[in-house]
């Protein structure tokens, strides 16, 4: 129902009296009830293409999603890998470089002095020094030389964290299908026939470089190379800890990132599901208790506290919800107004019938004759207006609005029934006011706005009165007034006569010649275009009625 406007008067322009800036507009218009729309093939093959993974909450899914790219993130362990081998390749030339210092300083040094040159660059840069002769036999160590700067550690005596350490080395190794490498083992015997690469830089009379694994798993590099040109070997043996250390510190600082990352992650994705499966939630209990129908006090929450996507759901699932209750309501009052509309005719035309079987005098019998056809004729015209009604929703959904001109389509509509052979009882006049009438809409539904209004005032209208159809606008909206010389509506009556089946006809008119659909169906095209109709007395207290409907104006964009 639109608002009363019977205190908002308008003044239309009739002769000299054109509309004016200072008007007064009309109650703001209710907007038509929604209607429910058919399917879209498009969106329904969008929701088959969409994620099919039954039985997963949202909450798991987004956790899942973050997981991924944790996963993603944690795949930089393999990265460290390729930072391993860099840095064994440095200490791969570092050893080569440290091994043919030692045996140029050794080729330089008088022979007696070069034991302790052995072990002096031993004990300084860390390294075993072993030197043998041209048949593979010993001649110096310098671990026997000298102290031993370092040892091999014992894995059976480090810690727990140090094995679960070694224990992710060998994981990432097979992940990434790194060689085997051999284990250093301490040779039984002291002899060159125990290192394979002094006899290949014997044979290539250049630096060998090999690598094997400590027993916990830490590099031991070893460098042979020749020394002088009489035979002799060096070979250098370093234990790179630093290596492994540095690749375990890298990995240990990567593996704290992604811990606090995973667990900011969870805490952020629960935040997450929370902020938005909590309210779908809420959304689907009250879905469902309105599906139901058990409850119509259902109240759907809006989440007006909620600016976000499903604060905007939310609403508009209030909305569509309040508004299915109102159409249902609707509908529910149409149909027993039908009921009680078709009843009376026939009930009429079954007494009619049944009497006329018990009457011989044929007068009477074509009086209730006559009858009879009269509550067909009602019958047939209740039906037919009642069809209209029931179609009128649907229609407007379909209706593609666009820009039209109201006093346009007033003029042709006016023009049209002055032209018909049966012209009205009273002429119509068609004035137009100032300003553009410019409204988008569409053209069928408001004609049909038109003729009903036009029907209506015709038919209060006495003989030779005159019907006034005016076009204006002002302040952004667009105004027809349809104005009649008839007896008026009084000012308690004006909005029933929107209603249904809600009829005030003259006494001079014959009884169900009207089914009181007209205005109604007029109003709800009306506010279908957000626009709104109601009745107002006409200016300067005239006798007659005057109904306004009120549009509003097509930008210039729109145009």
């Amino acid at each position: 129902m639109a608002p009363d406007t019977a205190s908002l008067k308008p003044e239309p322009p009739t002769g000299a009296n054109r509309p004016t800036s200072a008007q007064p507009a009309l109650a703001q218009p209710t907007l038509a009830q929604p209607t429910l729309a058919k399917p879209d093939p498009a969106r329904a093959n969008l929701r088959r293409r969409s994620w099919r993974v039954r039985g997963v909450s949202l909450t798991a899914r987004i956790l899942a999603v973050n997981g991924i790219a944790l996963a993603l993130l944690a795949g930089s362990f393999f990265y460290l890998d390729s930072y391993r081998k860099q840095l064994l390749a440095e200490r791969f030339k570092l050893a080569r470089a440290e091994a043919e210092i030692a045996a140029i300083a050794l080729t330089e040094a008088r022979p007696a002095k070069a034991r302790a040159v052995l072990a002096e660059i031993g004990t300084a840069q860390k390294l075993r020094l072993t030197l043998y002769n041209a048949k593979g036999g010993l001649i110096a160590d310098s671990f026997r030389l000298a102290p031993p700067p370092f040892t091999f550690a014992d894995p059976d005596t480090e810690a727990w964290y140090t094995s679960a350490a070694r224990l992710l080395d060998r994981g990432v190794d097979f992940i990434v299908g790194a060689p085997a490498i051999e284990r250093y083992r301490e040779p039984p015997a002291p002899g060159a026939a125990n290192w394979p690469e002094i006899a290949r830089a014997r044979a290539a009379q250049a630096t060998q470089v090999y690598l094997r694994y400590a027993p916990d798993r830490t590099p031991v590099i070893t460098a042979a190379t020749p020394v002088g040109s009489g035979g002799d070997m060096l070979l250098a043996l370093r234990n790179a800890t630093d290596v492994t250390q540095s690749v375990r510190d890298a990995r240990q600082s990567l593996g704290i990132i992604i811990g606090v990352a995973f667990i900011l992650s969870i805490q952020l994705s629960l935040f997450l599901a929370r902020t938005i499966v909590q309210p779908l939630r809420a959304l689907v209990r009250a879905a469902i208790r309105v599906r139901l129908g058990r409850d119509r006090a259902v109240v759907v929450p809006r989440l007006p506290e909620r600016g976000d996507e499903i604060g905007l759901l939310a609403r508009a699932f209030s909305d569509m919800t309040t508004a299915l209750r109102q159409r249902i309501d609707a509908v529910e009052s149409f149909a027993a107004d039908v009921a009680h509309e078709l009843k009376n005719p026939l009930a009429s035309l079954s007494s009619a019938l049944e009497t006329m079987e018990k009457v011989d005098d044929p007068a009477l019998r074509q009086q209730l004759a006559a009858i009879a056809a009269h509550d067909v004729q009602r019958i047939d015209r209740l039906i037919t207006e009642i069809a209209d009604a029931s179609r009128i929703d649907a229609q407007l959904s379909r209706a593609t609005f666009a820009p039209l001109d109201l006093a346009q389509l007033a003029a042709d509509v006016v023009g049209a029934r002055g032209a018909r052979p049966d012209r009205e009882t009273c002429p119509i006049r068609m004035v137009r006011g100032g300003g553009a009438a410019l409204v988008r809409g569409d053209a069928l539904q408001l004609e049909r706005v038109l003729e009903n209004l036009l029907d209506n005032a015709v038919s209060f209208s006495p003989f030779g009165g005159t019907v006034e159809v005016v076009v204006w606008s002002s302040e952004g909206r667009v105004y027809l007034a349809v104005t009649d010389d008839g007896p008026g509506i009084p000012p308690a009556e004006r909005e029933k006569v929107f209603e249904r089946f809600h009829s005030i006809r003259p006494p001079s008119e014959a009884f169900g010649a009207h089914s009181g659909l007209g205005l109604a169906i007029a109003r709800t095209i009306a506010e279908a275009h957000e626009g709104a109709l109601a009745i107002t007395d006409r200016p300067g207290g005239e006798r007659g009625a005057q109904l306004v409907l009120e549009l509003p104006m097509a930008g210039e964009e729109e145009e």
